[in-house]
């Protein structure tokens, strides 16, 4: 009996001396997965790009300026503008998310016709709202818009006739 205490006396002393198993370490954090939805962007045209009535020199070729800023009509050359019709610069109406920049992009034409007839687009441009001329900040109401200008070569004797091309205005976020 006493060998059986003895032995039951060292199985105890092992159980107590065997070192535990370390439990498995388990950590947990918490993070956030976000994204932002924004509305579709919208952009229509509320008045067209017009360079007015002018009369074109029979020996001396000018130009017609519209700015994109104010609509405001310079003529060059041997070109006279007709003070009833002085034309006008295009505008955009846009909306979107509010607070969101959107960069705007131009396709402009790079001739005017009427029928066989053409003048030459030196250049069209965006107006300066805020002091960038590609890029627009949508307000708190949704809302952004655009000038947009020309300057249109006419040519010495250029032919009557109402000249037009399309042009694209593109609006995107960034």
């Amino acid at each position: 009996m006493r060998l059986n205490l003895g032995l039951a006396a060292l199985a105890a002393t092992f159980v107590v001396a065997t070192p535990a198993v370390a439990a498995t370490a388990t950590a947990t954090a918490s993070a956030t997965a976000k994204g932002t939805v924004l509305l579709p962007l919208t952009l229509t045209q509320t008045q067209a790009l017009d360079f007015g009535t002018v009369i074109a020199n029979p020996t001396v070729a000018g130009n017609v300026v519209i700015s994109a800023d104010n609509g405001s009509r310079t003529v060059g050359g041997g070109v006279v503008g007709v003070p009833a019709y002085p034309g006008q610069r295009g505008l955009f109406q846009g909306a979107g998310s509010a607070n969101q920049v959107v960069l705007l992009t131009m396709s402009a034409p790079a001739v005017l016709t009427s029928g066989t007839n053409s003048l030459a687009v030196n250049s069209m441009t965006f107006d300066t709202a805020g002091g960038l001329s590609t890029t627009r900040t949508i307000d708190a109401t949704g809302a952004f818009s655009i000038g947009v200008g020309g300057d249109f070569a006419i040519g010495a004797n250029q032919p009557n006739g109402v000249y037009s091309a399309n042009y694209t205005v593109t609006a995107d976020y960034q």
